[in-house]
């Protein structure tokens, strides 16, 4: 961990708090709103010349934001569910008054006028937006030059939701929203050792958030603990705003009910991309320890799923970001060769990648009918030396089909950085997917696997 990470580290610290925690320890007087967010600032001032987490921070706004919810609870009066909790918000998420400049040289001094639906949400619950994480450009895959792993400053914290992962990561904030399109929760979360989720597509409104290619677009949390991905729940439902918002089925609050979970039925899937032998054997001895878990080769038709997901990226990429390219003179290569490919992508080829979306949906749905949970490596290995986001291979699949995953970070690799292992569960039963992870957790606590 970098130096500076470890030394504003300290059991007592209000900024070690999960988020789940720290609204508890707020709405039962342990601790108050100002002390917490004073605690994420001063680790924030400690540790972010290193690791550069953040875009922007709303010191001033954040404490008078804490005061007048203190305020609020001497009198008596109700506390929401994140009352006093601060929040990281990923650059490309609109936050009214605050820096909106989506990691792009082409927006900078841009400050939205409007809240985006999930940012309004969060303060509905009490929440404290503490500042814009760091994304990169447009979050598209060129690195975030400012963000580095918390675990190791040479190593890289992942897509465009580093930012957001590694401010958790470092015991900035509890809680962070990150996007995803095809990896950029999952795999951030996984290289820097925190849980993330991204729930089923449509679960939660994108309104006011940068589209990328929406038909992949997914708004999800990284935060230190499965109970803490259950506040996602706040967040979710229909605003009228974003066509694919379908709400959400299930009851997410049961994850934090203490109701003793019940064994899942697991399976393992390591295809359609191949995984770094430490990262195999970690996985081998992981289903060992769970076992019962039945190991699952999908068709060939899956692999597939890569070649269509680059197609509805580029497409839609390039309707969405594609004007932003005359404006950033410093654009990267890569992302002015997914607009021109996405330009000359014929009308055939981008429909069939979305028709095939609903022809693999249903196929692991299948699956996901006869087990609680498929697991599977949340990325190839460790995180790569910095200067690249890492591959995303792992996570294509479930953010071409829509259906909820979440890493946690239980195994180590050779070079003792974390290795995420990725719980994907059915489609629009996200509930059932976060009391799996739970049951994992909680399994390997028992038996001594899990710190």
């Amino acid at each position: 961990m970098a130096d500076a990470m470890a030394q504003t580290s300290g059991r007592g610290n209000p900024a070690d708090l999960g988020a789940r925690d720290a609204a508890r320890a707020v709405a039962e007087g342990d601790v108050t709103a100002t002390a917490l967010v004073e605690a994420c600032i001063a680790r924030i001032d400690a540790a972010d010349g290193e690791i550069g987490a953040w875009a922007h921070v709303d010191r001033e706004g954040a404490l008078a934001t804490a005061e007048a919810l203190d305020a609020h609870r001497r009198k008596g009066l109700p506390c929401g569910p994140l009352h006093g909790v601060p929040v990281g918000v990923k650059d490309i998420i609109d936050v009214a008054g605050m820096p909106g400049e989506n990691g792009a040289s082409s927006d900078r001094g841009r400050r939205p006028r409007e809240d985006a639906t999930v940012v309004r949400r969060l303060r509905r619950a009490g929440a404290i937006i503490l500042g814009k994480t760091v994304t990169t450009p447009l979050a598209q895959g060129a690195p975030a030059a400012a963000t580095r792993n918390p675990h190791d400053l040479g190593r890289s914290p992942g897509g465009s939701s580093a930012g957001s992962a590694a401010a958790v990561a470092a015991g900035m904030v509890p809680i962070a929203l990150g996007t995803q399109t095809n990896g950029s929760v999952i795999r951030p979360s996984s290289f820097c050792g925190v849980v993330g989720f991204k729930p089923s597509f449509g679960a939660i409104p994108r309104s006011g958030i940068l589209p990328v290619a929406p038909s992949l677009d997914h708004v999800g949390l990284m935060g230190r603990s499965v109970e803490d991905m259950a506040l996602a729940a706040l967040l979710m439902g229909e605003d009228g705003r974003d066509p694919d918002c379908r709400g959400f089925r299930g009851p997410l609050a049961e994850v934090a009910a203490g109701r003793p979970p019940v064994r899942p039925a697991l399976c393992c899937i390591m295809g359609p991309a191949e995984p770094e032998a430490a990262t195999r054997e970690a996985f081998a001895e992981l289903c060992t320890a769970l076992a019962p878990v039945d190991e699952i080769a999908l068709p060939e038709v899956f692999a597939e799923a890569f070649r269509w997901t680059r197609t509805l990226m580029a497409a839609e990429g390039a309707h969405h970001l594609g004007g932003y390219l005359d404006r950033m003179p410093d654009a990267d290569p890569d992302l002015r060769a997914l607009i021109e490919e996405g330009r000359a992508t014929p009308a055939p080829d981008y429909l069939m990648a979305r028709r095939m979306r609903a022809s693999l949906a249903a196929g692991l749905a299948e699956l996901t009918s006869r087990y609680d949970a498929i697991l599977t490596p949340a990325a190839p290995g460790e995180a790569p030396a910095f200067g690249s986001t890492g591959d995303p291979a792992f996570c294509t699949l479930w953010s071409y089909t829509g259906l909820p995953s979440l890493t946690l970070p239980l195994l180590t690799g050779g070079a003792g950085l974390p290795l995420g292992v990725q719980v994907v569960g059915a489609a629009d039963d996200d509930a059932r997917l976060l009391r799996t992870a739970r049951w994992i957790v909680s399994t390997l606590s028992e038996h001594g696997e899990t710190e």
